[in-house]
């Protein structure tokens, strides 16, 4: 049993550690009074916050480095996500130039053959070239444009820039024409420095035309201009044919080697002209006299 000595014990030490709690609160109470008014506390702080600094750093220096991390991968995945754009965008953006491109160049060759049918007196039509022949030993191609439109054989065709050939067979809704490069194409032509009147000869070449009649005496010099002499009714006079580049001249033979460059771009056109040179060559008239199977 516990005796009354150690209960009175309890007691006092009941109230001691009571006293001793006012006493402390008593401090602190006045303490904080005292800092409020005076700042006698803010140095002690001050040297705390010092000594406490690289407990708190090391404390979010994890959370800074995930925050580091986190803002680096969302960023490298926005660059990423925008980089994609800017290529795809880029990419359509090339296409469409590049669309801008060909038009800008078909609308320059268009309105070149424009100008070039407004300067013919017969009447003329654009054609589109559908396909070329693949065979090296041929110049030939197939056109868009067919007896409904009035096209006939052996009507000429235009660029820009010169003669171009005729056309061979003639369907409903196409036709397939002839280049003067073809070894089987022929054309009378006339040089237009002096009138001399002489035949080119395709090569298969379309970058070369021989002109096999003319002697080595004739008057025929490197850089003079051929135009079609309009005989035989199918080529316009007047227009250009080729332009000589080489002249040479072989002794013991009766003719000379005359090599001639076409005018005509016809390794690079798309579109032609069709030309009516008389008036029953029109295309009323030519439709009036084909049956269309």
């Amino acid at each position: 049993m516990d005796g009354p000595g150690r209960t009175t014990t309890i007691l006092r030490g009941g109230v001691g550690n009571g006293l001793r709690f006012l006493v402390l609160a008593s401090i602190s109470v006045t303490l904080m009074l005292l800092d409020h008014h005076q700042q006698h506390l803010s140095r002690v702080r001050e040297a705390l916050s010092v000594a406490v600094y690289p407990v708190k750093v090391a404390v979010d220096f994890p959370f800074n480095v995930w925050n580091v991390v986190s803002d680096a991968i969302t960023e490298r995945r926005t660059l990423v996500e925008e980089n994609i754009r800017l290529k795809r965008e880029q990419l359509e953006t090339s296409f469409r130039l590049q669309r801008l491109a060909s038009l800008e160049a078909e609308n320059a060759r268009l309105r070149e053959l424009l100008d070039s049918s407004s300067k013919l007196e017969s009447r003329a039509l654009v054609a589109e070239i559908l396909a070329v022949d693949l065979d090296p030993y041929k110049q030939r191609f197939s056109l868009n444009r067919g007896l409904l439109d009035g096209v006939y054989v052996g009507q000429a065709l235009l660029d820009a820039n010169g003669l171009v050939g005729q056309i061979v067979r003639v369907g409903p809704l196409t036709a397939e024409a002839l280049l003067i490069s073809d070894p089987d194409h022929a054309v009378p032509v006339t040089v237009n420095r002096n009138g001399l009147r002489t035949i080119a000869v395709g090569t298969g070449d379309s970058r070369r035309l021989r002109l096999p009649y003319l002697t080595n005496n004739a008057d025929i010099e490197v850089g003079d201009l051929l135009v079609s002499s309009g005989l035989g009714g199918v080529f316009p006079a007047g227009y250009p044919v080729g332009r000589v580049v080489e002249v040479k001249q072989q002794p013991g033979q009766s003719f000379a080697e005359v090599t001639a460059e076409p005018m005509s771009k016809l390794d690079r056109d798309r579109e032609v002209l069709l030309v009516w040179t008389s008036a029953e060559d029109s295309p009323g008239a030519a439709a009036a006299n084909v049956e269309v199977p």
